[in-house]
């Protein structure tokens, strides 16, 4: 099944945005368990929805998770595996008049250590609660950079083996903030399936872009949406460079699927989305317009910088020289992502040189 959408943007010519269902849909992908059928009826009584703000020791500042404070109770995301953080998580929920002990279930908007990390203790100690993640989602399950294919994708995208390595190492040392998950320790989260609530449901939205299994929940009776890192107030997510989870041989193509992913949360005309970081949203419009606009003027800085020909990793150093760390790996994944889209419109040509991919200006191929 494939919906077309047509969007009048302001800072662009008119914008057809295809989205489509990403895989088939069969017997045993149906949603199964009676938290998830897409049949409920929403009562129109007020969710509560508490968020709680946990420290990181990430660069990004604190993360939001969110209590639904109804049966069965219920937490989105659950902040990295730190003390500070499961310290401050025990405060807001015996706030709010709860124990770890209550949960029932742990639903994560994605696999990203400060959202994921402390799933496993968490479950552990509210005996085992049901946890739910999308089933594109592998930070979850395994260390992120650890295989072939994440050293492939970067190797394409031109970045030196030195560079590789010291990603590689920062990431193994992020090993610490999360534990993994058995591919029989967790439930999967189906698009457009609803998580039952005694005052109503939260529908499933599968969307991706930051990662390929981002979820966001959308409260249809009051238009409220929980969006993780889909949707923050302050800055544009990052569009992370990942294997496709198709055929893992290929990129992902992040920033075309947030923009459909941006589109589609757009027709639910949200009144209020809380994000994974910072301050609620509560003018979608204006910052659906605003984060077109931001990408839009990237896409032009990034046509500029690929002149007679460049890679991912020229082009990222270029946007943003002097970056150390993540930030590197941010970069690249960024400049991946914009050159990949500008390549799918034809506004770029794209040649391979060993293993690498080259992208050039169209007037400049031969």
């Amino acid at each position: 099944m494939s919906i077309v959408l047509v969007l009048k943007l302001n800072p662009f010519e008119l914008l057809v945005l295809k989205t489509k269902d990403q895989r088939p849909k069969t017997k045993d992908q149906r949603p199964k368990t009676k938290d998830q059928r897409p049949k409920h009826k929403a009562l129109h009584r007020l969710m509560r929805i508490i968020p709680i703000s946990l420290p990181t020791p990430f660069y990004i500042g604190p993360v939001n998770v969110y209590l639904i404070a109804e049966e069965p109770l219920t937490l989105i995301d659950t902040g990295p595996k730190t003390k500070e953080a499961i310290d401050a998580l025990r405060a807001g929920l015996r706030a709010a008049g709860f124990l770890v002990s209550d949960l029932r279930r742990i639903v994560l908007t994605h696999a990203h250590e400060d959202h994921c990390g402390l799933a496993h203790s968490l479950r552990d100690e509210a005996k085992n609660a049901e946890v739910l993640v999308h089933e594109w989602e592998t930070g979850h399950r395994h260390s992120r950079l650890e295989y072939g294919e994440h050293r492939s994708l970067l190797v394409r995208a031109g970045v030196p083996d030195k560079e590789i390595s010291a990603m590689r190492r920062m990431y193994e040392g992020m090993r610490r903030y999360a534990d993994s998950f058995a591919d029989h320790e967790y439930g999967p989260l189906w698009d457009d399936a609803e998580l039952e609530f005694e005052s109503g449901a939260l529908r499933i939205v599968h969307t991706p872009g930051h990662t390929p299994g981002s979820c966001s929940f959308v409260r249809e009776a009051d238009r409220t949406v929980i969006a993780g890192d889909c949707v923050l107030k302050r800055i544009t997510p990052n569009p992370v460079l990942s294997p496709d989870p198709i055929d893992p041989a290929k990129r992902f193509p992040s920033l075309a699927e947030y923009l459909v992913s941006l589109a589609r949360l757009r027709t639910f005309a949200p009144t209020l989305v809380y994000g994974g970081h910072g301050d609620p949203v509560r003018d979608y419009e204006e910052l659906f317009n605003r984060y077109f606009r931001a990408i839009r003027e990237r896409q032009e800085l990034v046509l500029r910088l690929v002149g007679n020909g460049a890679t991912a990793w020229d082009v990222g150093q270029s946007m943003f020289p002097g970056t150390d760390d993540v930030h590197r790996f941010l970069a690249v994944s960024e400049a991946a992502a914009h050159l990949d889209l500008a390549h799918s419109e034809g506004k770029l040509a794209l040649e391979l040189s060993g293993q690498k991919e080259i992208y050039k200006s169209l007037g400049s191929t031969t």
